[in-house]
């Protein structure tokens, strides 16, 4: 019986002499892990203009499938292509949404290798379900309402089909949902969602 899915986070620092390599080589790795089954989707983000910290993402659809990734030639060459400008990495592994409530990694951290050659780090748990499922809904709910409203002023909108009309619905807002609303709504509510120990 497999697994749920798998999201891998990983923190990387660049060497800020070398992005346009970098980017190559990022995006060399997103594509190589799409060939492999099991594959769901990935991304990557730089934490500011001219910052040397990067954040990526991948997701895999169980612990097999991650780890037949994790395991292959590929992605071993594919690291080794980038020794020369990755200068510290961390990650960390979770099932479902809850990357999406973790703290953001700020500053120098130093990287720490486990006995298999991995770099990891501890990071705080995340909330729990329910207050995640109320960040969502405070988020999805104006901006739902809001395209609803707008999209209501296109001429024959109702007239499409309800399976067709959920899928654009679902194709515009989960990108920004994803990208611009969570983010902004778990910073708003960092204090409530991670309470200081």
């Amino acid at each position: 019986m497999g697994s749920e899915p798998i999201t891998v986070s990983i923190r990387r620092e660049v060497d800020p002499d070398r992005i346009a390599e970098a980017t190559v080589w990022v995006q060399t790795g997103m594509n190589l892990a799409n060939r492999y089954p099991g594959f769901l989707g990935s991304g990557w983000v730089r934490a500011g203009e001219g910052s040397d910290v990067w954040h990526m993402l991948y997701r895999f659809v169980d612990e097999a499938s991650l780890e037949a990734w994790e395991r292959s030639p590929e992605r071993t060459w594919w690291l080794e292509m980038g020794k020369g400008f990755v200068r510290a990495e961390r990650s960390r592994r979770r099932t479902g949404i809850e990357g999406w409530f973790d703290d953001p990694a700020t500053g120098s951290v130093p990287a720490v290798t486990d006995a298999t050659g991995s770099m990891a780090i501890a990071l705080p748990p995340a909330p729990p379900r329910w207050k995640q499922a109320v960040s969502i809904w405070l988020g999805f709910f104006p901006v739902n309402l809001a395209f609803s409203l707008l999209v209501a002023f296109v001429p024959g909108w109702e007239g499409v089909p309800l399976a067709l009309r959920v899928l654009v619905t679902t194709l515009v807002l989960t990108p920004i949902m994803t990208y611009w609303v969570l983010p902004w709504v778990t910073r708003m509510l960092r204090g409530w969602l991670v309470p200081a120990a």
